[in-house]
């Protein structure tokens, strides 16, 4: 079932949480995103081959696949892109990734040439037109990957924050948002501390994104944060949280007896 994030009539923003069977514990929860303006569309990391054909029967109802015309992928996890040469035959589309992993992505794919519908995103970003609006591609490097994009909805005011934000929580509470930003602090900060390289990035990753009008950010795991507020205080979280390398010693790099 798919959750309207935003909808003014024109631009609509939908997010798919519930298409990884419950009944698959050993896979890692996912979350996927539809934007459709006058016409046009684009995913937001479209999963992986489990996720491939809920998702194309999903979207059916509020934009035909066959007019897909991206796929912004913020990696090349393969529960971010792996379905990607499903998408190739079903839909013209483009993929829209990080130049460091654009020539990853003919990986997954039965081998043909697809170099003409892959576009490598430049470390600094870029503004992506998409029907009468524009998607924002914003650098969100070594969070947790070196070659790593969020995706800015200026209509929507939704920040589709891709791993960072993320939380570990079960398929019915991936649904819903964050209404205790105390509480669910738990089920991000085991996360976050290794995922994340450091505090650094962190840091400026804050001040960065604190110049965007955000009213939800909604991360590839878990569940979204919804209002300025919330969203503050997840920003200012991260921005104090000691992770990755900040939190590794020697005794990390131990040889086993």
């Amino acid at each position: 079932m798919a959750v309207e994030l935003f909808n003014n009539g024109r631009h609509v923003c939908l997010a798919f949480y519930d298409l990884v069977d419950e009944e698959h514990d050993h896979a890692v929860q996912c979350n996927q995103f539809l934007i459709a303006d006058q016409g046009h569309g684009a995913l937001i990391d479209p999963g992986g081959n489990m996720t491939y054909n809920a998702l194309l029967m999903a979207m059916q109802r509020y934009f035909p696949s066959k007019e897909l015309h991206y796929i912004f992928a913020s990696h090349a996890d393969p529960d971010i892109i792996a379905s990607v040469n499903k998408w190739f035959v079903a839909s013209p589309c483009k993929v829209l990734i990080s130049k460091l992993w654009s020539r990853f992505v003919p990986h997954f794919t039965t081998g043909r040439d697809v170099s003409g519908r892959i576009i490598g995103i430049p470390d600094e970003g870029m503004n992506v037109p998409l029907g009468g609006s524009i998607i924002k591609a914003i650098p969100a490097h070594f969070m947790h990957s070196e070659g790593n994009f969020q995706f800015y909805d200026p209509v929507a005011k939704i920040l589709f924050s891709g791993d960072l934000g993320v939380s570990l929580v079960s398929h019915d509470q991936a649904a819903e948002p964050v209404k205790n930003f105390e509480s669910h602090i738990a089920s991000m900060e085991g996360f976050h501390r290794r995922y994340m390289i450091s505090n650094k990035i962190l840091r400026f990753w804050a001040h960065m994104v604190r110049q965007l009008d955000i009213e939800q950010i909604v991360p590839q795991h878990g569940q979204r944060f919804v209002g300025k507020a919330m969203c503050k205080r997840l920003i200012d979280w991260l921005e104090t949280l000691p992770c990755g390398v900040d939190l590794m010693t020697q005794d990390a790099y131990r040889l086993l007896p």
